[in-house]
């Protein structure tokens, strides 16, 4: 049986880079406090004509992200590449965040938290 190739020889270099940036981002806006624990979300679209966009697996805390863990949905919530067995997207976050996506193209990175002082004046 031929082993299981890893992500990065998977994915394109370019893909791969922004699989890196975006778990970075991840991690930092863990660092600092505006995560509500799963139900925040941070996407990046893929290079390239697919149209597709990476998120994290649903469950996953911002500070367990990883390039790998992060998962490959088309504007259309088919994944495209599932990082890990068992997990999927969340529904609600994708949906805000592809309908981002597919108005403006120019829209390379989408950030959602919900700090506490978002939440203080959205109340």
């Amino acid at each position: 049986m031929k082993p299981m190739r890893s992500m990065r020889e998977r994915v394109s270099e370019a893909e791969w880079d922004l699989r890196v940036n975006l778990a970075a981002c991840y991690r930092l806006v863990a660092k600092y406090g505006m995560t509500d624990l799963i139900y925040n979300h941070i996407t990046a679209r893929v290079p390239g004509p697919e149209h597709h966009i990476l998120i994290s697996a649903y469950g996953m805390l911002y500070e367990e992200v990883t390039a790998s863990s992060l998962i490959k949905v088309d504007l259309a919530g088919n994944m495209r590449r599932e990082a890990r067995p068992g997990y999927s997207v969340n529904a609600a976050g994708y949906i805000i965040h592809s309908a981002v996506h597919e108005a403006r193209e120019d829209a390379q990175c989408v950030v959602h938290t919900h700090t506490p002082a978002g939440i203080s004046v959205s109340r």
